[in-house]
């Protein structure tokens, strides 16, 4: 099929556009009769929208994106003027193109979760259930403000992540990189001038031309060694049976692995306490909620405990059986199931689980940046030793 872009006008006369997936031309022309219009223009616009369907909009700009739309909705205005609104706002082009696009086919007819399919690489299938789950229940404008928030959240969290590791990652680049250049080539031009002097070198002088001339002599083999290492692990990656392997070794290590399942788990709780709180109900929330989960572990738990639910057992008892949630998030769930107020319960067991992994995060970016400033001192320590030596054993020798 073949997207056309198509003018009409209708019984009174009012000018109407969109677009339309037809075999052909003809087709279109049929169905905006059967539909009471006249088509005045009916033209192939099959580029623009294989383009919008290969876009991806970043993250800060779905999020903006989400805030606007939700805000310009619950003050009631209809959903075709609150994307022309959007769109004219829009500061990036290709969100620009993509919300007119948007209004195009929601003026056509189309509902807006149809819409958002159209484009899968930036409305995610969380995204578009969430958006469909408010349509059905008629609380778009909520779904919509509550999806903004989780956003703005993932947005919060994820900077926070970067600020706390780009430290730790740029010291060790740059001590790999000076360490690099002082073995393989300042410090062989320092030690060739002991050499010439025909006087016996300590013995840690000998290692460190020894190591040099290894690391000199075998330098591009070790970059295709890290080069093929990266390769295989992310053919590894790409099966699902390595792949589970990789995340059940990263989830046993002592505080990666308690950091990664407080993400995995606030974030399947925060989506399901959206879905929830839509009027979705459990069992689709639950199945959505899943897809979420990074770590292939705890998807499986997740699954296994949607299918408890499915067979009538509670929530907090198919969560405690799994033994892989944390106990905030069984108790949580326990007291909003008893209380009736599930969603909330599931909002602040995502709070607390947040929390807790930032807790986490700064104390593992705490140990390791000393760590590494202790670690690139040792290596120069030895660099300046091994340099040194040679010197105070000939001034030894002179006296």
């Amino acid at each position: 099929m073949t997207t056309f872009r198509f003018e009409a006008v209708d019984a009174q006369g009012n000018l109407r556009h969109g677009l339309l997936d037809a075999d052909d031309a003809r087709a279109v022309r049929d169905r905006l009769r059967a539909d009471g219009l006249t088509p005045t223009a009916v033209d192939p616009a099959p580029e623009r929208g294989a383009r919008l369907a290969r876009a991806r909009l970043a993250a800060t700009v779905l999020a903006l994106f989400t805030r606007q739309l939700a805000a310009l909705v619950h003050s009631g205005m209809p959903l075709d003027q609150a994307l022309a609104a959007v769109g004219e706002q829009a500061d990036d082009p290709a969100a620009a193109k993509l919300v007119a696009a948007l209004r195009t086919h929601v003026l056509a007819g189309e509902s807006l979760p149809l819409a958002l399919g159209r484009y899968p690489r930036t409305f995610s299938p969380l995204y578009r259930g969430l958006i469909a789950a408010g349509t059905e229940t008629g609380r778009l404008p909520d779904v919509l403000a509550r999806l903004a928030d989780y956003l703005d959240a993932r947005l919060a969290l994820r900077q926070k992540f970067v600020v706390a590791l780009i430290y730790p990652a740029l010291v060790t680049v740059i001590a790999v990189g000076v360490i690099a250049v002082l073995v393989t080539y300042v410090v062989p031009q320092v030690v060739s001038v002991y050499q010439q002097s025909r006087q016996t070198l300590p013995p840690l002088t000998q290692a460190l031309i020894g190591a040099s001339a290894f690391f000199r002599a075998t330098g591009w083999l070790w970059l295709g060694v890290i080069a093929a290492a990266g390769v295989a692990l992310a053919a590894a990656l790409k099966r699902d049976a390595s792949r589970e392997r990789i995340h059940a070794a990263v989830l046993r290590l002592p505080a990666v692995g308690r950091l990664a399942a407080s993400l995995d788990t606030a974030r399947y709780a925060s989506t399901l306490a959206i879905l929830v709180g839509s009027g979705a109900p459990l069992l689709r929330s639950l199945d959505a909620a899943t897809d979420v989960v990074h770590m292939m572990p705890l998807a499986r738990a997740a699954r296994a405990a949607g299918a408890l639910v499915r067979e009538g057992v509670s929530l907090s008892r198919a969560l405690k059986e799994q033994r892989a949630f944390p106990p905030v998030l069984i108790h949580l769930v326990a007291n909003g199931e008893h209380s009736g107020a599930l969603a909330p319960m599931l909002e602040r067991a995502a709070g607390e689980l947040e929390r807790d992994a930032e807790r986490r995060l700064a104390w593992i970016a705490a140990l390791i940046q000393p760590t590494l400033i202790v670690a690139m001192g040792a290596i120069v320590l030895v660099l300046v030793l091994a340099v040194m030596l040679p010197i105070v054993t000939m001034n030894q020798l002179v006296r």
